[in-house]
């Protein structure tokens, strides 16, 4: 008898452990479920004390004249150049001009010995005398050196994207930096036959340019070809900064609501010179829109990321470089990043 009760004690006992642990079990589940909660609010919390902030730059809209071109560099160079060499060996007998001194075609330059009279094959400037008067010369030994610097050339390079929309004798114009100088010419000719470049092509053009009226062009100096290309006046233009571009490639700006809020208005853009934009739809002349100019987080109140917070930058001042050339090779403003 007393063994029949001691197993059953053994069994209460059992039984009694096993709901021990199946709660020390629950409690431990609960902890870990208490503390990740406690984690989850704690981040909570902070992220709702976190106060967002959009700034916007502010523009106006104005009336005016805007237009695009494209734009290359080459260098100066002679067209005319001609040094004279001695046929034979001979001596110097003559000598009829200086260094610097201005010729005319078939102005005499220099006499030898064996009866060689050196002309002037063009008009132009004697550059070097390489020689004296009476000086012994061997065959091909150099004696004199005509450049014409009144009349040079520039030779640029157009890539495969601009080919089509350039052509012999369009008008464009030239600068010589260095020297200050602008002048207006023409494209002399375009070599499509012959091309460089590896992934993209380039064909070679040429344009003369007088420069007779200017002192201190020399070969070798660079030179900016400029090529117009669109040009619109007297319609309504905006800084390219103040445009926006939707997910659909097309254009927008932001309003200001009487309540204060942002709102997005449409617009459709036309030529750009990659300062300015002119505004065919959307915004009429003195409008003011804005552009994100940056969007910033810091700490807050408790719950203040549930408002957002705007700034608004005073709108930037008069138009400047309405027409500013943008860059080597390019098409000033093609990389408006949005379409017309």
């Amino acid at each position: 008898m007393r063994n029949g009760n001691t197993a059953a004690e053994e069994k209460n006992e059992a039984r009694t452990g096993q709901k021990r642990r199946r709660r020390i079990r629950k409690i431990i589940v609960w902890l870990i479920v208490l503390v990740l909660a406690g984690g989850l609010g704690f981040l909570t919390v902070r992220k709702l004390q976190r106060d967002y902030r959009i700034t916007y730059d502010a523009y106006t809209t104005t009336v005016g004249t805007i237009s695009n071109s494209l734009s290359y560099t080459g260098t100066m160079q002679l067209i005319n150049n001609t040094v004279y060499t001695a046929e034979t060996a001979a001596r110097v007998r003559e000598i009829y001009v200086s260094e610097g001194s201005r010729v005319r075609e078939g102005d005499k330059l220099m006499r030898l010995s064996d009866g060689t009279l050196l002309a002037a094959e063009f008009d132009g400037t004697v550059s070097k005398i390489s020689v004296e008067k009476g000086a012994e010369v061997k065959k091909d030994d150099t004696l004199v050196q005509v450049a014409d610097f009144d009349r040079m050339q520039v030779s640029f390079r157009i890539g495969e994207s601009n080919i089509n929309d350039v052509s012999a004798g369009q008008s464009i114009r030239v600068t010589v930096p260095s020297a200050g100088a602008v002048f207006t010419a023409e494209i002399r000719s375009i070599d499509y036959a012959s091309y460089s470049g590896n992934s993209v092509a380039y064909y070679q053009a040429v344009t003369e340019v007088d420069t007779s009226q200017v002192q201190g062009i020399y070969p070798g100096m660079q030179a900016t070809v400029t090529i117009p290309q669109e040009e619109v006046k007297d319609v309504v233009i905006l800084k390219m900064d103040a445009v926006s571009t939707a997910a659909d490639n097309s254009a927008f700006v932001w309003l200001q609501a009487e309540d204060g809020t942002m709102t997005q208005q449409p617009v459709t853009v036309g030529v750009s010179n990659g300062n300015y934009v002119e505004i065919r739809e959307g915004l009429t002349e003195g409008q003011t829109v804005y552009a994100v100019a940056k969007t910033e987080e810091k700490d807050g109140g408790l719950f203040a990321g549930l408002f957002g917070s705007t700034a608004v930058n005073p709108p930037a001042g008069g138009m400047q470089n309405r027409n500013r050339n943008n860059g080597e090779n390019s098409r000033n403003g093609s990389g408006s990043g949005f379409g017309r």
